[in-house]
């Protein structure tokens, strides 16, 4: 990785403000509903008893939001981060269409988030790959 490596496709300064803004953003949502699946708010014990895996799927659920969270702010994690946090919203999409009703529209909005961040970093994907060869 050279000095002037960047993780973003484009270099213009409203690129990484988006960039940082969509993080900043998911970031404080993914560990405020990360938090609270890992301190068993009821709310979150009650959904989760509803999707039917148990609670350790809420506690593995809540650490890999928190974990997402914490790697959207590293830039060198920025997009595994955003992409693992967009596979996690997919399935939290398709678990309110399927199996406990509600609006999906929130993990719609963010799933939209996220995919756009690791989608404006996706070239550390190639970068981080190649230097694992």
């Amino acid at each position: 990785m050279t000095a002037a490596y960047s993780p973003l496709i484009s270099q213009s300064k409203a690129v990484r403000v988006a960039s940082w803004a969509l993080r900043l953003l998911s970031a404080a949502v993914f560990l405020a509903a990360g938090g609270a699946k890992i301190a068993g708010v009821p709310m979150m014990v009650a959904i989760f008893d509803q999707v039917g895996f148990g609670q350790w799927f809420r506690v593995l659920t809540g650490i890999v939001e928190v974990g997402g969270a914490i790697a959207l702010l590293v830039t060198a994690s920025t997009a595994f981060g955003a992409l693992t946090l967009a596979v996690t919203m997919v399935f939290a999409v398709l678990t309110h269409l399927f199996l406990i009703g509600g609006n999906p529209l929130p993990a719609v909005v963010l799933l939209a988030m996220t995919g756009t961040v690791a989608w404006l970093h996706r070239r550390s994907f190639a970068v981080i790959l190649d230097a694992l060869r």
